[in-house]
């Protein structure tokens, strides 16, 4: 499969270049210039561009692709409100390129916490975590909000706290849920499980719960 990774420079965008090519797919990594990709396998095309506003070089890296993967994502705080138009960019570049499918990294905090989860996580911890850090999810749904209008096969994969661990591919996943008791998962194994969903017609416009 023709795969394009967007934020390929970044932990969750690398960990699919490097399994996406291990598994054998045709990689294309795009980073911002002067960015690489650690441990970037040798037959993996790195496209690097002046910003993700650039139609022409966006359109570039997706035209003939079967799926963009986006490990897009604020780093911190004050990133809050670049991702919305990121994800924009990449659905008008889709489009003029005649690419339906992609996958986006989002967070489980934008869907509701599991019931059997225990109270104090879902009377506390969520809507703590979600006043503190309210810009970056408000950007999220805009982005989830975008994808579902955008008509594209989309996926919106929400992992809970991020962990640098390496790949286990034993998780578990939920369509527009989260799941019980998941508090973490490594950002390697969301990593797979974006690949594992490529062509999986039940996670289509879909938001994903994935956690350990």
């Amino acid at each position: 499969m023709k795969i394009t990774v967007f934020g390929a420079s970044g932990r969750i965008g690398g960990e699919i270049v490097r399994q996406g090519a291990a598994e054998g797919h045709d990689v294309t990594a795009v980073v911002r210039r002067g960015s690489e990709v650690e441990d970037r396998p040798a037959d993996v095309r790195l496209i690097e561009v002046e910003g993700i506003h650039d139609p022409e070089q966006l359109v570039a890296a997706v035209a003939g692709r079967d799926a963009v993967l986006s490990g897009l994502g604020p780093r911190r705080r004050a990133d809050a409100g670049i991702l919305a138009p990121m994800t924009r960019a990449l659905l008008d570049s889709m489009d003029r390129a005649g690419v339906d499918r992609i996958l986006a990294v989002s967070a489980a905090p934008l869907g509701p916490p599991h019931p059997d989860d225990a109270v104090v996580s879902r009377r506390l911890m969520y809507p703590l975590i979600g006043r503190i850090l309210r810009p970056v999810y408000d950007d999220l749904r805009e982005m989830e909000d975008d994808l579902a209008l955008s008509g594209h096969e989309w996926t919106a994969v929400r992992p809970p706290r991020l962990v640098d661990r390496a790949v286990t591919g034993r998780y578990r996943t939920a369509v527009e849920a989260n799941l019980a008791r998941g508090g973490t998962i490594s950002r390697a194994d969301v990593a797979h499980a974006m690949l594992a969903m490529v062509n999986d017609r039940r996670t289509f416009r879909h938001a994903v719960g994935v956690a350990w």
